[in-house]
């Protein structure tokens, strides 16, 4: 290779010209983002999924796939060995350190975490952004926009899937938090304490069937669909008192 040759010109792997030559993400080091191909760390707690990922991302010039981690405890250290320009997260890892506390733990400047995951509540979003996650895509995304939300975040650019953008901005905007009723507030006050549903019912004196049906209203406004996840968004809106 002569001196006048460099990785990324005709014969790189990102050819001489487009959004992925020397001005895009594989160009030189800076701003624009690293400066040979985006190094990528895959975490999710199924094989199938990683190799599924690592056979897309192969495919993709300009990306590839530095490591792979199927626990959040193996993603930190290995994100800590292999310095990722990217890690892919997924949010839920089974036992043990689950992914927003693994995205807490590696989210800096030099690596960022973009969270590939099904779980879109407002609990699960917030939770993660406030990690320090760059971005947030759904696993039904096309192949297309993981690649270029993979580029984003390696430019320190925030990607969020459509409906994920759709509530952030909201909450930007200002857009009022959920109207719950009195009887709602009441039983999410229980629920935060850690009662059960028969313990909510007996300390507020109506029916464990009563219990489940306000349960479900107070999942669907507030966008969770678990208990944990009513409570942090909960506790994060100031809804309990």
């Amino acid at each position: 290779m002569t001196p006048e040759e460099t990785p990324t010109g005709p014969t790189g792997p990102t050819g001489p010209t487009g959004p992925t030559g020397p001005a895009g993400p594989t160009g030189t080091a800076g701003p624009e983002g690293p400066a040979g191909p985006i190094r990528v760390l895959l975490c999710d707690d199924h094989a199938v999924v990683r190799a599924g990922l690592l056979a897309l991302l192969g495919s993709e010039p300009g990306i590839e796939v530095a490591g792979e981690a199927g626990s959040g405890e193996e993603a930190v250290a290995r994100a800590a060995r292999l310095r990722p320009d990217v890690v892919l997260m997924d949010l839920q890892l089974g036992p043990g350190m689950d992914g927003v506390e693994a995205t807490r733990r590696i989210a800096s400047p030099e690596v960022r975490v973009l969270v590939l995951t099904t779980y879109d509540t407002d609990a699960d979003v917030t939770r993660a952004i406030d990690a320090g996650a760059t971005g947030y895509l759904l696993k039904a995304e096309r192949p297309e926009e993981l690649f270029a939300a993979i580029r984003a975040a390696a430019q320190g650019r925030t990607a969020l899937s459509a409906p994920v953008a759709g509530r952030v901005m909201d909450r930007v905007r200002g857009v009022a938090g959920p109207a719950l009723t009195a009887r709602e507030r009441d039983i999410l006050g229980q629920l935060a304490r850690g009662l059960g549903n028969r313990e909510i019912a007996r300390a507020l004196f109506i029916s464990e069937a009563t219990v489940k049906t306000h349960l479900g209203r107070i999942y669907t406004k507030l966008g969770v669909d678990t208990r944990a996840g009513a409570v942090a968004v909960a506790k994060e809106q100031r809804l309990l008192t």
